[in-house]
């Protein structure tokens, strides 16, 4: 199975992987995992503006080791965008979904809204 990690599934799995759950780590570990470049986009941000304590480099450092690949953002996400419904406001959330689709990857995720988006969301257990 292919799995990208939404920011804070990634953020959980690299400081805290027990916070993940059993099932949920399992899963990870028998996957291909990808990183979005927009989730280091969002932290950098969000890192930016005091609402996270974490160094944006310090994640990307951390995405090799942890066996992740990085999951760089191409046009054809961006565009995918367009085709998503008012399900989620969020910016890089709607990007990742739009990854999921264009890539036929499952995005792994907390947010119950995104579930919103069918077959290529499932939720952490």
């Amino acid at each position: 199975m292919r799995l990208l990690l939404d920011t804070h599934v990634l953020l959980w799995g690299l400081d805290n992987p027990a916070r993940l759950g059993k099932k949920t780590r399992s899963l990870i570990e028998r996957s291909q995992v990808l990183v979005s470049a927009a989730s280091l986009w969002e932290i950098s941000i969000k890192a930016s503006l005091g609402k996270l304590k974490i160094k944006p480099q310090d994640v990307f450092d951390a995405i090799e080791p942890s066996g992740f690949d990085l999951l760089p953002v191409q046009a054809a996400h961006a565009i995918e965008v367009f085709s998503l419904g008012a399900v989620h406001g969020d910016p890089f959330d709607r990007l990742l979904v739009a990854q999921a689709m264009s890539e036929r990857i499952t995005l792994l995720t907390f947010d119950e809204t995104l579930a919103g988006y069918g077959s290529p969301v499932r939720l952490v257990e």
